[in-house]
């Protein structure tokens, strides 16, 4: 049996990989590990509640007894990192917290999988260390890392201490990076569901500046394929770029979504752009399809569509996650631009 310690597996792309994994591979134990922060939600895991081969704990990546408590106690063999604070926005507010999670953090994972001697470690990365694309080209593994915001600067120095582990100490790791990813479960501080959210509501949608910056989109469920490749079949020491091959402007995506749920374009207003905002991302994840087989198998019509219809038909989730501290957040975003 596989024996995987998950961090940040009640968010959402950990909650999605976790759900895949006990649903696909019931031989795997997951050791799930969660602070519970304002985007970890025990909801997302519903559906896994008293299923033999999961395990949740709520607690702290940056607890390092507690960290090394679980990977002996479980006798863990691979350990997969999505713990993080993810929103460019927020790391703008306040940068420590970022650093605190995705670096120290970081950095306790490493020094425990490394005592422990664990056959992999996987670290979750994203497109954004690479900085902003021109309107040509994609970035590969071989782009030098050149992150914008306190965010993507977090995430590459997580991203040069697995690389450092692994030739000083022959920590067999991956790094993943992938482009923007949507889907269910998403925290509607992020574009796609913040979007929807709204327009359910018929508020206002807030377009940063022309609304013309690109995103290469990435469903969730192709995501969590590309990682369990990566964890089940990389070649240790290997970086791999997880892309969708769908290139959007958000006014695009932010069109697609009013027309599906019939509203009107008017909903549209245009905000004051964020600082040091990145104009295009695009994925050539050509490497892991040479290299692992790995293709998205759902185009970005399907997957809009169904994320929408997941948002419209999960209400209750989405009333819960979108009060209290969301309400706050929002308004300190969005209330004066």
């Amino acid at each position: 049996m596989r024996r995987i310690l998950v961090t940040g597996g009640a968010g959402f792309i950990g909650s999605n990989f976790v759900r895949m994994v006990l649903r696909e591979h019931p031989d795997c134990l997951v050791v799930n590990l969660d602070l519970l922060t304002y985007a970890g939600n025990l909801q997302n895991l519903a559906d896994c509640a008293g299923l033999p081969n999961h395990r949740f704990v709520r607690g702290d990546i940056c607890d390092c007894a507690l960290v090394e408590r679980l990977m002996n106690e479980h006798d863990i063999d691979a350990v997969v990192n999505f713990a993080a604070e993810s929103h460019v926005d927020r790391s703008l507010l306040d940068p420590a917290a970022f650093i605190r999670t995705n670096v120290e953090g970081a950095l306790i994972l490493l020094k425990a999988a490394l005592k422990k001697n664990v056959e992999r470690f996987v670290q979750i990365s994203t497109d954004e260390v690479y900085g902003s694309l021109g309107p040509e080209g994609r970035f590969t593994e071989d782009t030098p890392l050149s992150p914008n915001s306190p965010y993507s600067a977090g995430k590459a120095a997580a991203d040069m201490l697995v690389r450092a582990f692994g030739h000083t100490w022959g920590l067999r790791y991956n790094i993943t990076r992938c482009s923007n990813n949507y889907g269910e479960y998403q925290f509607p501080e992020k574009m796609i569901p913040l979007m929807i959210n709204n327009a359910l509501h018929d508020k206002e949608l807030p377009v940063y500046g022309d609304g013309l910056y690109v995103r290469d989109w990435l469903h969730v469920h192709d995501h969590c394929t590309a990682i369990w490749k990566v964890l089940t079949e990389g070649r240790p020491g290997e970086v791999y770029n997880i892309g969708g091959g769908n290139e959007r402007t958000n006014l695009e995506v932010v069109g697609l979504i009013l027309d599906r749920l019939g509203k009107p374009r008017s909903l549209i207003r245009h905000v004051k752009d964020r600082p040091g905002h990145d104009r295009r991302y695009a994925i050539d994840a050509g490497k892991i399809m040479s290299q692992l087989g790995w293709r998205p198998t759902v185009t970005f019509e399907d997957g809009i569509a169904r994320t929408i219809d997941w948002y419209r038909t999960n209400t209750a989730w989405l009333r819960n996650v979108a009060s209290g501290e969301y309400q706050s957040y929002y308004e300190t975003m969005y209330g004066g631009r």
